[in-house]
């Protein structure tokens, strides 16, 4: 009779624990301004860190990290990002795939022939100056300014538009990225 009732005991204790395991996680959605302000940094240091990697290690070592990058940073894993990149022309402006992103970012993809790497253009810093930011529960934009400095002290401005949202453990991810130069009147 003990092991009988052991066996029972075991039992409603494993299927309590299948019970509680299945319970979906409920986590706090909301983003906050400061979230936003850091993944726009933290997207920043990845742009610099890419560059850096690059230059020391070349281009093999510095695709392996552009991936990891955009498997942190991007929401691709739950599904289109809509990411239309600063230099980009048609047919291939768009870039809703995890590949077409990895190609900007780096380059060095047969699928797109024009992508010479926007990370790899000898960025030293990166800054973003946010014009404003608007949070609406579980997702976020900010627009404004990101100044890029390259080697020699240049710095190209761009315009961008950040959309972000959390994945289900709570990451902050990117599933907008629209980014293109500053308008110049003649």
């Amino acid at each position: 009779m003990k092991v009988k009732a052991y066996a029972l005991t075991a039992m409603v204790a494993l299927t309590s624990n299948i019970a509680i395991a299945n319970q979906p996680v409920v986590v706090n959605q909301a983003i906050t301004e400061k979230e936003a302000l850091a993944a726009q940094q933290a997207w920043c240091s990845a742009l610099i860190n890419i560059n850096a990697t690059y230059e020391k290690e070349g281009i093999t070592a510095a695709k392996a990290l552009a991936e990891q990058v955009i498997d942190s940073a991007y929401a691709y894993q739950m599904g289109a990002v809509l990411f239309k990149p600063t230099l980009t022309v048609n047919p291939q402006t768009f870039r809703p795939t995890r590949a077409g992103a990895l190609s900007y970012f780096v380059g060095n993809d047969p699928s797109f022939p024009q992508d010479t790497g926007f990370a790899l253009k000898g960025w030293k810093k990166c800054e973003p100056v946010n014009a404003a930011i608007f949070l609406d529960g579980n997702s976020a934009i900010t627009m404004g300014k990101v100044h890029f400095t390259d080697k020699a002290g240049k710095i190209t401005t761009v315009d961008k538009t950040w959309g972000y949202v959390k994945d289900d453990a709570g990451n902050l991810r990117i599933n907008l990225h629209h980014s293109s130069l500053e308008y110049q009147s003649k």
